[in-house]
């Protein structure tokens, strides 16, 4: 890693990718505790992350610039944002192929359950890509460590 690119910038850029790409995993589980604790019900909104696909494709690009300035963790990155961006897609157009999106068949059978496994393909390519996002914070934020000493070797 890069070490003279760890300044103040590309930090700021992995923490606010990070938060970004990260904040559609966390928002449905947040509103759904406060929905067990203020209603009763357990709430779980799973189409929340495709619905901040917008915060998701902000923060992924600002992972992928930090990764490619401090030359770590961009091929994990690229790849996570490009099937999480390429899995929302197909399922959308999945959606509308099939019949869904219109309401000319019933969220049913095959055709939901092709659509529902691209879904699950984005809850996972998302989770990788907070997951490689905390990882190029761990690694941006790692002090560098001081050169070995050179000590005398040990005469006996």
């Amino acid at each position: 890693m890069n070490i003279k690119r760890r300044d103040v910038f590309t930090k700021m850029l992995a923490v606010a990718g990070t938060t970004l790409a990260g904040l559609p995993v966390l928002a449905p589980l947040v509103f759904s505790i406060l929905a067990l604790i203020t209603r009763g019900r357990f709430l779980f909104d799973y189409l929340m992350p495709a619905e901040l696909f917008p915060l998701v494709l902000l923060g992924g690009g600002l992972l992928l610039w930090a990764s490619l300035r401090v030359h770590s963790q961009g091929k994990r990155i690229g790849w996570s944002l490009g099937v999480t961006t390429a899995a929302l897609v197909i399922m959308q157009e999945l959606a509308v192929i099939t019949g869904l999106a219109s309401g000319e068949h019933e969220a049913e059978g095959w055709r939901f359950t092709l659509v529902l496994s691209f879904l699950v393909l984005f809850w996972l390519a998302l989770i990788a890509l907070s997951i490689n996002g905390i990882w190029l914070l761990c690694r941006i934020f790692k002090s560098p460590r001081p050169p070995a000493e050179q000590s005398p070797p040990v005469q006996n």
